[in-house]
């Protein structure tokens, strides 16, 4: 059954990540049921504090700000209605005390505009209404003591600011959403008890419209005798529904001689009807007196049972937090301790797993390449002592252990009895490469004495031929001794000119003829090293006439750079893969070379001379389609000679059978050694 591959991403890829899964499942689980309630507290917290700014920044100032309209409105009623110094001076201390709260209300109406859309989506436009209210203050006060319409001024005076009033009550209205802490009463209960107080300020001020004529108008006595309605149908009722802790402020004011007198007071001039001479000087003075004291007792029992108590609440008292913080408190307990117990467990275990995972890492990444390096190198390896191996007895993890170090030591044995088999076929190598050079020597000194005598010319060809057959044959017995680590044995004292180290590694190929040298810098290469490039040499040439096409020749080229001499050797062959090629650079490039590798042993030879003499060799493409091998040969190997500029040189003068050519012999274009 496949695995769907969105499950497939999801598992846990680490033995670590799998255990800590198992682990953490429930205490993930435990911890959402710990979160929500958390979250749950958290909420009653932040909506107890939002309650408190919105009661400091918008409902304290908004209330303090109809006080002072409702007092300034019976004052300029008062002093429309009969103007003298004494009501003149109570008119302006009201616009003292209503510009105060004003600019107060728009204070706090500037620090709570960010939120007061998340509040409510109308709060904003109502506020900005308010705030026009509070600065056309004066200009409302001028179309009041002018009147409009040809209204009398007190009833002007009364319908203005009554409008501003009631914009302030639509703000208050938009926010008793927000004031629901258990510490405060219901908060539309508290606005029906604000509207009350302004319907007996509403009865108040008619009153004082109507003190100039000593009686109300028509539509004076319909208002108050509305605002009464107002007032004996919202208070009493709405008192019942506060809580018990508020009621008693209220019941105080009810139960007062002020508020039996407010009331007796109310039923007389309703009882009068509109247009009766009631509101004498004695009256007025004495209701007035009852109103005052009423209205600041409902502002003050108001005050206590709203923003008051909303002020006094603790965000972390138990009215707030109450069963809900236990739970927060115990379910942190709970959470602790299954994880105090989880991660004792899942520690223990992960720690014995990481513990293996590490040694298993520590033997494949350090200690057995390093190990494999030594059997390499030659170096004897004690196989006891690298990997001891410990008959545990435990767990499970004790025995994988175990079966570690088993593992280790069967590849340690593996690897060095592979390298006691490459110790014993590099001495083979080196035997027979010996035997074979001495043989190769007696038969090259013996060619050159018959070379030497007077023969026909196709007798002296063909001994040519077996010249380079056995030039040939001497490479290929160095190239043992190179791949058994042993330097060959010919060599040079003085610097040898580059033009003759070409030329003899080109001798030593099979078709010398197919070979182009073009023109070659005037330079010379330091004698310890002659023997070791024209080997190199002959390697990559033999190698590019062996995959190219009998009939196409071999571009060798040399040219000075500022980094050393850089020698290509380029064919016209069929080319390599990008997989082929990378292979044959990675053998050149190795240090460790296996002579139990049959393919492709002469790029291990250069790989053992380019270590040996600090050449850098690259395979590449070439533009024609075939490979190209470039040398680089360091500054410290080369000697600068006298500039000079050279022909270039044939591809088949003195190089081989090519359409009848004559052959010269091999010992002819190797430069003589040192005695």
């Amino acid at each position: 059954m496949r695995v769907p591959l969105t499950a497939e991403l999801l598992r846990p890829k680490s033995v670590r990540a799998k255990i800590v899964a198992l682990l953490m499942l429930p205490i993930v689980s435990l911890m959402a049921l710990w979160g929500f309630a958390a979250v749950t507290t958290a909420s009653s917290i932040g909506d107890t504090e939002r309650v408190k700014d919105v009661n400091a920044e918008l409902l304290t100032p908004v209330a303090e700000f109809v006080t002072a309209l409702q007092a300034e409105r019976t004052a300029a009623t008062r002093h429309a209605a009969a103007p003298d110094a004494a009501s003149l001076e109570t008119v302006e201390g009201a616009h003292k005390a209503t510009d105060q709260a004003a600019t107060a209300f728009r204070d706090g109406a500037n620090t709570a505009t960010a939120d007061a859309e998340l509040l409510d989506a109308g709060l904003p436009a109502r506020i900005d209404r308010l705030e026009a209210d509070a600065r056309g203050l004066t200009a409302l006060r001028a179309r009041a003591e002018a009147g409009t319409d040809g209204k009398d001024p007190a009833q002007t005076s009364f319908t203005a600011y009554s409008t501003v009033i009631e914009h302030a009550f639509a703000v208050t209205g938009a926010l008793t959403g927000e004031n629901g802490t258990d510490a405060a009463s219901e908060a539309r209960v508290v606005l029906e008890l604000a509207r009350a107080r302004e319907a007996v300020a509403q009865e108040q001020a008619l009153l004082a419209a109507g003190s100039g004529a000593g009686k109300l108008t028509t539509e004076q006595y319909t208002l108050f005798a509305g605002a009464v309605a107002t007032q004996r149908e919202l208070l009493k009722p709405a008192v019942a529904d506060l809580k018990p802790a508020h009621q008693a402020a209220y019941d105080a004011v009810l139960d007062s001689r002020s508020y039996d007198g407010l009331v007796a007071g109310e039923d007389r001039v309703r009882g009068a009807g509109p247009g009766a001479s009631v509101i004498s000087a004695g009256f007025l003075n004495d209701w007035d007196e009852a109103a005052d004291t009423v209205l600041k007792g409902l502002a003050a029992a108001e005050s206590d049972a709203g923003t008051g108590a909303t002020a006094k609440a603790n965000p972390f008292g138990w009215d707030t937090l109450g069963a809900s913080g236990i739970a927060v408190i115990l379910g942190l307990v709970g959470v602790l301790l299954s994880l105090l117990v989880s991660v004792g467990v899942g520690r223990g275990l992960i720690v014995e797993l990481l513990d293996l995972r590490n040694n298993a890492l520590e033997v494949a990444g350090r200690r057995l390449p390093q190990a494999m390096r030594r059997l390499h190198a030659g170096h004897d390896l004690d196989i006891d002592a690298e990997a001891p191996m410990r008959r545990l007895v435990g767990d499970e993890l004790a025995q994988v252990g175990t079966a570690l170090t088993a593992v280790q030591r069967a590849a340690l044995k593996a690897a060095s009895e592979r390298a006691e088999l490459q110790s014993g076929i590099s001495g083979v190598y080196v035997s027979i490469a010996r035997r074979s050079q001495v043989l190769l020597h007696r038969q090259l000194d013996l060619l050159h004495q018959l070379e030497q005598r007077p023969r026909d010319p196709a007798e002296v060809q063909e001994l040519y031929q077996v010249d380079y057959l056995a030039t040939r044959m001497r490479r290929h017995s160095e190239s043992l001794l190179i791949l058994s680590g042993i330097a060959p044995g010919r060599g040079w004292r003085d610097p040898i000119p580059l033009t003759d180290v070409l030329r003899a590694a080109v001798a030593e190929i099979e078709q010398p003829g197919r070979v182009q040298i073009w023109t070659v810098p005037r330079v010379s290469l330091h004698g310890g090293s002659v023997a070791d490039v024209i080997h190199l040499l002959a390697e990559l040439v033999e190698n590019a006439a062996s995959f190219s096409p009998p009939s196409a020749h071999v571009q060798l080229r040399a040219a000075r750079l500022r980094e050393g001499l850089l020698i290509e050797i380029e064919d016209s062959g069929f080319g390599m893969d990008e997989e082929a090629m990378a292979e044959a650079n990675r053998k050149i490039q190795s240090e460790n070379v296996d002579l139990l590798d049959a393919k492709q042993i002469g790029l291990f030879v250069v790989s053992r001379i380019a270590g040996r003499q600090g050449l850098s060799v690259e395979l590449r493409s070439s533009a024609s389609g075939g490979a190209t091998a470039a040398v680089l040969i360091r500054e410290n190997l080369i000697r600068d000679d006298m500039p000079v500029h050279d022909a270039a040189l044939p591809g088949d003068q003195d190089r081989g059978q090519d359409g009848g050519r004559t052959l010269a012999p091999a010992s002819a274009l190797i430069p003589r050694q040192r005695g």
